[in-house]
């Protein structure tokens, strides 16, 4: 791991790169543009860049009709907003459709930090992977994270991308491939298996780490696609380790674990344990502060691969 930067910055400084090569690409923001740094695409293509007030359900409607007239319109708020208060035009004038429009959500995840429980998103892979037409992207850091950025553009549809607020550890090359419904392998292992997506990738790196060194094999699982989910990589997993942790900055309900959970059921069963938000609300406080309150540390996971394995574990998350 190297130096710590924002998703969301990397959405930002992919936005400007991509946006001076496709000029139709335009962005719409919701009166947040300097937090989920479209401003930085704005300062550059200011006739491409629309400020559309504190309303974000208006905000996607506009972009629908961009979209049917042949731009590509990218909509940017807070993950609460982008996926919570304007979920039914997400579905109806987006989804139903099938419109290239791409809502590119910042602030998610308990790291928004003091803003609080209001603002915090932990729900939203679960509402957005539920809508059809509608593919899910959580990137773990700044590599990935601008790799989706350029894959989205390339991708005809509607497209959610979760980006984080907190800045985290850039754990991938540069040459990285990065695939829409491809998850990245990044160690083998025979023991155990993690797959993480967003800022847990970066935990369950050094999770991996504490647990080789006490002799656990672990195969360690970038999924960065939430749907389509990678059923070819689950599925190897549970065949050729002995138990799969999912770890996410998401309620358990719903989003990563429940998508592996579901194949996992279907195709190979063997043991899931999720690491997660534990079914309830967050709170404000500093973001590594709430990481650790929620279990959503590296040791946390590893005390989950160790419960797998049947071995005795005591950390716990104190929410």
């Amino acid at each position: 791991m190297s130096k710590n930067i924002a998703t969301r910055e990397s959405y930002g400084n992919a936005l400007k790169r991509i946006g001076g090569e496709n000029k139709n690409i335009v962005v719409l923001d919701a009166d947040l543009s300097k937090s989920t740094k479209t401003a930085v695409f704005g300062a550059a293509y200011p006739e491409r860049h629309f400020n559309m007030g504190i309303a974000e359900q208006n905000m996607i409607g506009v972009a629908a009709g961009l979209a049917a007239s042949g731009k590509i319109p990218v909509a940017s708020s807070f993950a609460m907003f982008a996926a919570g208060r304007a979920f039914e035009v997400v579905r109806n004038s987006v989804c139903y459709p099938k419109l290239n429009v791409k809502i590119c959500a910042t602030h998610a995840g308990v790291t928004v930090g003091d803003d609080g429980a209001s603002h915090q998103a932990i729900e939203d892979l679960s509402i957005m992977r539920s809508l059809p037409n509608m593919v899910v992207l959580n990137p773990g850091d700044d590599v990935t994270a601008q790799k989706a950025v350029e894959a989205m553009m390339e991708y005809h549809g509607p497209v959610y991308a979760r980006f984080g607020r907190a800045a985290v550890p850039v754990v991938h090359a540069e040459d990285v491939v990065f695939e829409i419904g491809k998850g990245i392998q990044m160690s083998e292992g025979t023991d155990v298996t993690i797959i993480a997506t967003g800022i847990l990738v970066a935990e369950a790196v050094e999770a991996r780490a504490t647990l080789e060194k006490e002799g656990i094999s672990v195969r360690l699982i970038d999924m960065h696609t939430i749907k389509p989910i990678d059923t070819d990589i689950i599925v190897k997993a549970a065949m050729e380790t002995k138990a799969i942790i999912t770890a996410e900055e998401h309620s358990i309900i719903g989003g990563l674990g429940s998508a592996v959970a579901e194949v996992v059921s279907e195709h190979a069963p063997t043991k899931v344990i999720r690491v997660g938000v534990k079914d309830t609300f967050g709170e404000s406080g500093k973001p590594d502060q709430l990481m650790e309150a929620y279990g959503l540390k590296a040791a946390n996971i590893v005390e989950a691969a160790k419960s797998a394995l049947g071995e005795t574990v005591v950390v716990e998350a104190t929410k």
